[in-house]
């Protein structure tokens, strides 16, 4: 953790709410004036697309040890640790890029599912920014948490995000049902091993909860709205939370234990202003006084 180069960590699963994340940090950013160094946990990936599908197919004929996205096998964690650790230190690092798809490959050069080459991080960054799957990872000798003053954890109840992943992959990527369950079912026991516990080390908790069935995921015709859904909002240490404010900004919300809100759906967006502006000043407070 560090005083004069804080480092903020949002971390949570695909299809958890990474646009109003993203959304809500880029408002707060510009309305404080804070220039952030971004990060993104695909750019730790070990592997490109190519190689990833070699290693799962290697990992279903038993040639190869079993693989996801959600486990160490899969990313640079170690390298993921220490640019944090190098950031917080010197406020310095080295990131790239993974390029998604077409769009960013003519924005970046390069090859849809390869990465950009790396390079140096801006000198002049006020703090990082990292979102992806291992913000808060913690395994043997691998610890990406400590490094992070502030993380925040966004997960949908595992219903809902098989769902999105679902629509997703299905309608966008092309990908068929089956294919898809087979990729839930292969990262099955990383989710429950490298994902979970990370959000029993966030300092807050933003969870979304659907308010309609979604009691068999696989043959949902569409995905829960906003508007159909609640967000329970959980503080590790809730000394210092305003929780009355909170709730009176925040329409139809209410306290639902001394350290969780609930709000609705879409109003998610909101209440990560109201939450996480506070905290990240506290942040760019420490550090100026640092310096």
């Amino acid at each position: 953790m560090s005083v004069r180069h804080p480092v903020i960590a949002v971390t949570g699963s695909s299809g958890a709410g990474t646009t109003t994340v993203m959304k809500s940090f880029a408002h707060i950013f510009r309305r404080e004036r804070i220039k952030a160094q971004v990060i993104e946990g695909d750019s730790f990936h070990r592997y490109d697309r190519v190689q990833m599908r070699e290693r799962v197919r290697l990992a279903d004929t038993g040639a190869g040890p079993a693989i996801s996205h959600f486990g160490p096998e899969a990313n640079l964690l170690d390298e993921l640790a220490d640019t944090m650790a190098e950031y917080g230190a010197s406020g310095q690092g080295k990131v790239r890029r993974y390029i998604h798809d077409a769009v960013e490959a003519k924005e970046l050069g390069g090859e849809p599912g390869t990465f950009t080459d790396w390079k140096a991080a801006a000198p002049d960054s006020d703090l990082l920014f990292y979102e992806g799957l291992h913000g808060g990872y913690q395994e043997g000798d691998t610890d990406v948490a400590r490094h992070v003053d502030l993380l925040i954890g966004v997960v949908p109840i595992i219903n809902l995000e098989w769902i999105q992943k679902l629509h997703r992959d299905q309608h966008v990527r092309g990908y068929s049902q089956d294919a898809v369950v087979e990729t839930i079912l292969r990262r099955m026991p990383d989710y429950v091993n490298y994902i979970c516990p990370q959000f029993s080390r966030t300092h807050v908790n933003f969870q979304r909860v659907p308010t309609v069935d979604t009691s068999n995921p696989f043959i949902a015709k569409d995905v829960p709205s906003a508007d159909e859904s609640m967000v329970v909002i959980r503080f590790a240490n809730p000394k210092g939370i305003d929780f009355p404010y909170l709730v009176s900004m925040l329409h139809n919300s209410w306290m639902s234990r001394p350290n969780n809100i609930v709000v609705p759906g879409g109003q998610m967006g909101l209440a990560m202003q109201f939450i996480l502006t506070p905290m990240i000043l506290r942040l760019m407070d420490l550090k100026r006084r640092a310096q």
